[in-house]
């Protein structure tokens, strides 16, 4: 294949780094426990009026975001990988209210442990249809990340 071949078929990818005062098996467990992710993970001034998940290899999840105009905006996916407290891998798509969707992409969160009780989350999503979705999608998963610093604050 030669280069203007990998061209036409790149697809637009999203990397945000963060480093987190918090120990890494728990930033771990804010992103697999309902009773953690019910708190933070959502964009800023949004809510989480609905939210259910089967965090493990081959299950599923499901939330609905509340903007704070009323509107709701379901999105889902299925988780493919969990290695305790290093990795998690799932797909992420935007739903329709009946839970069809047209396209999903696949996040990876790797996290490492700094020492000191410190983590650095490294956040990839891939697979994006074009850079305008990669770039929104930037805005909310930054906004939905300073929720989690907030959230982990002592």
């Amino acid at each position: 294949m030669n280069a203007s071949n990998k061209a036409a078929i790149a697809r637009p990818e999203l990397t945000i780094k963060r480093i987190f005062d918090a120990p890494k098996e728990l930033v771990f467990d804010c992103w697999t426990q309902e009773k953690h992710m019910a708190k933070w993970l959502f964009p800023k001034d949004f809510t989480l009026p609905f939210s259910q998940s089967d965090v493990r290899a081959g299950g599923s999840y499901r939330s609905c975001l509340r903007a704070p105009d009323g509107t709701d905006h379901w999105l889902g996916g299925t988780y493919r990988e969990l290695t305790p407290h290093d990795r998690i891998v799932f797909t992420h798509a935007w739903q329709d209210e009946a839970g069809n969707a047209d396209h999903e992409t696949v996040v990876t969160i790797t996290l490492k442990d700094l020492g000191d009780g410190r983590t650095q989350l490294t956040f990839h999503q891939e697979f994006f249809l074009s850079e305008a979705s990669r770039d929104g999608h930037a805005e909310g998963w930054k906004e939905v990340l300073d929720n989690l610093e907030r959230y982990l604050a002592p």
